[in-house]
């Protein structure tokens, strides 16, 4: 582990890589990562690297990129939560913030951005704040908000109503029509 990670981070930088990759999965066939990753190392380079014990808190800022595996996240600022020794809340922020992975070794490779991705421990949840982006295979979601809900497998992807003319997009190449069609687990509203 790099010197600019101190160690109580290492379970929150792995845990940030089995639930990033859950980001980007807007069907329910897409929710875990190559088994591989979870067991690889988990590499930080950043500018600076700061930790406050007392709160909690490690922030990595300045060309942020962790890798682990397929792994790769980019941002300009990361920062990890933590409570009880566990990540709580993990934080990307970028303009955008990049990720990508193989969520399956027979899938292709899932791109996602925003300007912050944020992954919610109690909630199960990960978040796509800003103009939000995740592309596998052909399939496109697009949204100013995308939520994906871990345990119920749900996405849901909002437009920005203060914006005019912002919409939600979903591309689905004519392959995955006929996957679709038996019910989706895409929600928008």
């Amino acid at each position: 582990m790099s010197k600019n990670c101190p160690n109580t981070c290492s379970g929150s930088l792995n845990l940030i890589a089995g639930l990033l990759a859950l980001v980007v999965s807007f069907s329910a066939s897409l929710v875990q990562a190559l088994p591989e990753d979870r067991e690889k190392p988990m590499r930080i380079t950043a500018d600076k690297a700061e930790r406050d014990d007392v709160n909690g808190v490690t922030i990595y800022r300045g060309n942020v990129v962790a890798i682990q595996g397929t792994l790769k996240l980019e941002s300009e600022k990361l920062t990890i939560y933590v409570i009880d020794d566990q990540a709580n809340k993990i934080v990307a922020e970028g303009s955008p913030a990049k990720m990508q992975q193989r969520p399956e070794a027979d899938k292709a490779m899932v791109y996602a951005k925003a300007n912050i991705i944020t992954y919610f421990r109690s909630e199960e949840r990960v978040h796509l704040q800003t103009d939000g982006y995740v592309e596998q295979d052909g399939s496109v979601v697009n949204g100013d908000s995308i939520d994906y809900f871990i345990e119920k497998q749900l996405t849901k992807a909002t437009s920005d109503p203060n914006r005019k003319d912002d919409r939600v997009l979903v591309v689905l190449p004519p392959s995955q029509l006929k996957d679709e069609a038996g019910g989706g687990a895409t929600e928008s509203e």
